[in-house]
């Protein structure tokens, strides 16, 4: 059985789901799938039939990021409800309870990685031509204190201050040898390897899984307030300074020349 929406799949299978997201070629993320993810999280953490969660993407591309070319056009409430809302999708997808793994089948920068770094298993394609990583500092965006804790959390403090500040992206096997990701496989293995995990997740009680989990991010959950905007409104500030918009938009027309070259 399967549920589409505009940017999201969600497929059914006896004991999980897949979502897959579907906007274009490179998923770029925009207000739209963020709202559709978010309640697609709240629906399959409430359904008892569905045990664990898998969150995939197009081969190429599990997602290119946030889709800056529409964002940078957004007056000052579209974006501000955007971060806000974008900062409560990440704070569902780690706060879900069930087992999920994030089937990543290539470039996976920024945004992208906002999502997979929920994930209590990252699988990626191999491939030297695809990246991850938190570069928001290459493109003008402020990183949150939550991203920072979650890059400590799998990477821990030293390579998170070493990628974090230079905006690095790293390759596959890169990533896999600082633990940002946890298995590299081809690209065609890609789906059974995390199915194969998944069934490993499933095997165990449930309730001793979704226990251990909390407590294994009981520092970074309690680290959550989910009534404290005062980062993203720092993010704003910074989105609307001058400069930073003239760099933007400097982004957004090589982005523009680009897609036009690729017609």
């Amino acid at each position: 059985m399967q549920t589409s929406l505009s940017t999201i799949l969600i497929t059914y299978r006896p004991d999980f789901a897949i979502l897959q997201l579907e906007r274009g070629k490179a998923n770029v993320i925009n207000q739209q799938m963020v709202d559709e993810i978010r309640s697609a999280i709240k629906m399959l953490e409430s359904d008892d039939q569905v045990k664990g969660l898998i969150i995939t993407g197009h081969p190429g591309f599990f997602s290119a990021g946030l889709d800056v070319k529409e964002l940078y056009r957004y007056d000052k409430d579209q974006i501000k409800n955007f971060l806000y809302d974008f900062g409560r999708m990440h704070k569902e997808l780690l706060r879900f309870s069930k087992p999920m793994i994030a089937a990543i089948n290539g470039h996976c920068p920024a945004g992208g990685t906002v999502i997979v770094i929920a994930a209590d298993y990252r699988v990626m394609a191999d491939g030297e031509q695809y990246t991850i990583g938190l570069n928001e500092m290459q493109v003008n965006i402020q990183v949150t204190d939550i991203l920072i804790k979650g890059y400590c959390f799998w990477i821990g403090q030293s390579k998170a201050n070493e990628y974090l500040l230079e905006g690095k992206l790293a390759t596959p096997k890169e990533a896999l040898s600082v633990g940002l990701i946890n298995a590299v496989v081809p690209a065609s293995q890609l789906m059974q390897r995390a199915e194969q995990q998944m069934q490993q997740y499933l095997s165990a009680d449930q309730d001793i899984f979704r226990l251990t989990k909390a407590k294994i991010r009981r520092d970074w959950l309690e680290a959550i307030k989910d009534d404290d905007f005062a980062e993203l409104d720092q993010a704003l500030e910074i989105w609307w300074k001058p400069e930073v918009r003239e760099k933007m938009g400097l982004f957004v027309q090589m982005l523009e020349a680009r897609s036009q070259n690729n017609k």
